[in-house]
């Protein structure tokens, strides 16, 4: 069984560590995680502590068992498609047009806005 997940393995991986401020101090969680959070008095302890918590919410899981998620790598390839009413792709042709520009692009201008 050499290809256990266990504790170093899932430490390794690059979770997400969120820290806001709040009234009364900061708040961090491990965004992939839930449950997996602390408050803290200052944005150094809101790190240091959620290492920690996340240790223990990691073998906490592990001793029950439990899924633990993994971050997902996202990369972006900077395509998607959108369907579109037939009305509103007409539209936004002709203006492409009337601007001397692909549609492509005219709808990359108009999102960017």
């Amino acid at each position: 069984m050499g290809n256990q997940k266990d504790l170093h393995y899932y430490l390794s991986l690059p979770y997400t560590f969120q820290v806001r401020k709040t009234e009364s101090g900061y708040w961090a969680n491990v965004k992939e995680l839930d449950g997996c959070h602390t408050p803290a008095d200052t944005i150094q302890e809101a790190y240091t502590d959620l290492e920690k918590v996340l240790r223990d919410h990691i073998e906490i899981k592990l001793g029950f068992s439990d899924p633990i998620p993994e971050p997902v790598d996202q990369d972006y390839s900077g395509k998607f498609n959108v369907r579109v009413p037939k009305t509103l792709h007409k539209h936004l042709a002709q203006e492409a047009e009337s601007e001397g520009v692909s549609l492509n692009q005219y709808i990359v201008y108009k999102l960017s806005k």
